[in-house]
């Protein structure tokens, strides 16, 4: 793959970057160039900003169109997606590592999911009521679009999560200028010409690749209404800071530290629940920011559940990103493989024990690629299970009774997501209940849109997904009548 772009997809055209700086994709399984696209500059975003100023703003304008018609829209380009699913997978899964079978699920048939389920949303709704006025007379309420959102992505689901945004920005009558992560890029441009196969009004979706630095110039703004971002608890801080120094409306979807609470009477047989552990522990080679990365286990099964963990780890396939039999592809980044690198020595060096993996494959000389580890005897006060890792490192951590394991789970810094894994579904959500997070799952961990998805504590603000996810592009206005 060598794919060049030389423009930028702003105000419905492919117009011409303000600077000569180019952002190089590598692929993670290979460390080749995939390409060059240009990298955005802040000029660039002072286009983008007006084009979707004007597109939001006009009296005729994108969020003057009756839902309805904008849920076509969203229709349509939700086609023109699915026409480039197998380009998303080979865009997605060079860029970052994901392994292909998870991308063609996440990355090219979710994200029209989403689409479609706003556009659904859209036609059912309510943007004005009137209520008889408890002073006498009566109140209409209107739900207004927000107005021009900056939708910042991050490279590990960049589809799925610039889609979360996209969706119920557009269902809300909000125009986007969308930042991709300079690790993810190819796919944004396949998207931004599905945008423009798909007839989407000019100014409604802006793309512009590009750093931090850009994207702290965007999220400052004075053109911005609302910012929506997805990455690191770092960053999500400091857009929170500058947002709340604006007054400005913001969703961040930030980190996490999971626990997997694993019941005293669990059925551990992988052959039954192996797919769905995966799922909920090591998906897209650990670059999740829900995944149960802490494993809590009964004292009285301890060792059976290291062993399980274990078994899983050592099960999984390691190869190339666009494989089929791939189940642990590599990291996104040489960076990112360093980081989890050092963790891993952390782990070693604070007392932890790895009973598989720890290192990199000796049969791949190439790509970032890091062993599946799963580490015994570790104290949940240790780095390993209190820093997101972002990567295949799950550490197994035992507690005495429910109240035990409630306590360990809770003291997190982080609240994003989990599972509980028992026999009794009843017995397990009274657990799941107790639990400090936005999300968690019994026996299994899947988001669905049409439930709000979203962290407590340090995993951020607000939520996505679901008609909570549409609100968030709404504001009330009151007209007493």
């Amino acid at each position: 793959m060598n794919m060049r772009y030389d423009t930028l997809y702003i105000g419905g055209a492919w117009i011409a970057p303000h600077t000569d700086r180019t952002i190089t994709p590598v692929n993670a399984s290979t460390e080749e160039s995939l390409g060059q696209v240009p990298e955005g500059a802040e000029a660039d975003i002072d286009t983008a900003v007006a084009a979707a100023r004007r597109a939001f703003d006009e009296p005729a304008g994108w969020a003057h169109w009756e839902p309805g018609r904008r849920a076509e829209v969203m229709e349509r380009l939700a086609v023109a997606m699915e026409k480039r699913a197998d380009g998303f997978v080979e865009r997605v899964s060079s860029q970052n590592g994901m392994p292909a079978t998870v991308a063609r699920q996440l990355e090219a048939g979710f994200p029209t999911a989403i689409l479609r389920y706003y556009a659904q949303l859209a036609r059912e709704l309510q943007d004005c009521e009137t209520r008889p006025a408890l002073l006498g007379g009566s109140v209409e309420v209107r739900k207004n679009p927000v107005g021009v959102v900056a939708a910042i992505a991050p490279w590990n689901f960049p589809q799925t999560l610039t889609m979360v945004k996209i969706a119920p920005a557009m269902a809300a009558g909000c125009t986007l200028v969308i930042k991709p992560s300079p690790e993810t890029v190819l796919d944004a441009f396949l998207l931004a010409e599905a945008a423009e196969e798909a007839e989407v009004p000019a100014g409604v979706i802006n793309i512009v690749p590009a750093g931090r630095e850009v994207g702290a110039y965007l999220v400052a703004h004075p053109g911005v209404d609302k910012v929506a971002f997805t990455g690191s608890t770092a960053a999500g801080r400091s857009i929170a800071e500058v947002c709340g120094r604006l007054l400005r409306p913001v969703t961040l979807e930030l980190g996490g530290k999971s626990a997997a609470i694993v019941l005293d009477d669990a059925d551990l047989d992988l052959a039954k629940i192996g797919q769905d552990l995966f799922g909920a522990t090591l998906i897209n080679n650990g670059q999740t920011c829900f995944l149960g990365t802490r494993v809590l286990a009964p004292s009285s099964r301890y060792a059976e559940v290291v062993d399980v963990f274990t078994a899983l780890a050592q099960s999984l396939t390691i190869g190339d990103a666009l494989s089929e039999s791939t189940q642990i592809g590599p990291l996104a980044t040489a960076r990112q493989r360093e980081r989890v690198e050092s963790y891993i020595a952390k782990g070693r060096a604070e007392g932890g024990r790895v009973t598989t993996g720890g290192g990199r494959p000796a049969q791949l000389d190439r790509g970032w690629f890091v062993q599946p580890t799963v580490f015994a005897d570790v104290d949940n006060s240790a780095t390993i299970a209190q820093e997101e890792i972002f990567g295949p490192v799950l550490s197994v951590i035992p507690y005495t009774d429910i109240d035990d394991a409630v306590r360990i789970a809770n003291d997190s810094a982080y609240g994003l997501g989990g599972t509980v894994w028992t026999s009794d579904p009843d017995r397990g959500a009274a657990v799941a209940r107790r639990v400090q997070t936005g999300t968690i799952g019994v026996n299994h961990y899947l988001p669905d849109p049409v439930a709000p998805f979203g962290g407590v504590k340090a995993s951020g603000l607000g939520r996505e997904f679901g008609p909570e996810g549409l609100a968030g592009y709404l504001q009330t206005q009151s007209i007493y009548l």
